[in-house]
């Protein structure tokens, strides 16, 4: 598979997240979908992992707390930004997403020692203006835009923390974290309840009804694990200042287009343009700290390019 078609299939998965979860609807508890998800996305990842490779999935007896860390750490910001998509628009949750760059830079200078650059002082200066135009704070959206900001927070964790024990994670120890993750949030099939896995919900437009528990399938194994996957497979090939821009600039612009085309969620104004200067800072931002560090971690799923899927 090419790397550009790769790319797209990938943008395409993540844009995705918000419209199953708002799909999903009130049917099945957030903290519940949040553990289908990543069940399903365990399962996908089982599959797919030992069918690339032509090897069996290994418990990774060495390395079980990271693994372990790094499996609380999906599962919070996974669960978190889920939670986000159920109080703001698509459009809202993944422009504020875009702050994760930041997170990471203000904990590799306090964890990590990490020094800043001039061209800091620009790039932080945009992101205050958009943060400015997009008003996090006004309006009735303001918790959930909060809630999307702590998301990030927790991804940058991630990150300096994989960068902090100086490893990456292989695809087969990306399985086990995800399956880790998916343990710890279990107990949300007692405490929240299994919701109504069996509901159909009719759509007239297209003159059908499908059952509810479909949109729970497609998060896990759609917007998570086959975007996990793809992201350890085109790592490999391209540089960390590549999928920055997927990531951070062409993911979310496909992601407020299907919040416009499913639901009919129209960004106001200055998000629009608050949300376009924090994309474009988040982008700067994460080029300008990967610059000579190009094997640093960007993504939990990263791989070694010596010991990664499909090597």
């Amino acid at each position: 598979m090419s790397v550009v078609l790769l790319l797209a299939l990938i943008t395409i998965s993540e844009a995705t997240i918000g419209v199953f979860v708002k799909l999903t609807g009130d049917a099945i508890p957030i903290q519940t979908l949040n553990f289908y998800a990543l069940s399903f996305a365990a399962a996908f990842l089982a599959l797919a992992i030992p069918l690339t490779t032509g090897r069996p999935l290994r418990f990774p007896g060495g390395n079980v707390k990271d693994t372990l860390i790094i499996g609380a750490l999906i599962a919070a910001q996974i669960s978190v930004f889920n939670y986000a998509m159920t109080l703001v628009p698509i459009a809202n949750a993944v422009v504020f997403w875009s702050v994760a760059p930041f997170f990471v830079f203000v904990f590799s200078a306090l964890f990590l020692g990490e020094p800043a650059k001039p061209s800091y002082v620009l790039i932080f200066g945009l992101a205050l203006a958009g943060i400015v135009l997009a008003k996090p704070l006004a309006g009735g959206e303001w918790f959930g835009n909060l809630v999307v900001l702590s998301t990030g927070a927790i991804y940058a964790a991630m990150v300096t923390y994989m960068r902090h024990e100086g490893r990456e994670e292989t695809g087969n120890d990306i399985f086990w974290s995800m399956a880790a993750g998916a343990i710890l949030l279990s107990p949300a099939l007692v405490l929240a309840g299994p919701g109504e896995v069996g509901k159909l919900v009719a759509y007239p437009a297209l003159g059908l009804s499908l059952p509810v528990m479909l949109w729970a399938v497609c998060l896990g194994v759609v917007s998570t694990g086959f975007a996990y996957f793809g992201i350890s497979l085109v790592l490999k090939k391209i540089t960390a200042n590549i999928y920055s821009l997927v990531d951070i600039i062409v993911s979310p612009i496909v992601a407020a287009t299907l919040g416009y085309l499913v639901f009919g969620e129209v960004p106001a104004q200055g998000m629009i343009f608050g949300g376009g200067l924090l994309l474009l800072s988040g982008f700067w931002l994460a080029r300008e700290m990967s610059r000579g560090k190009e094997t640093a971690a960007v993504h939990p799923c990263q791989c070694d390019r010596t010991n990664a899927v499909g090597t």
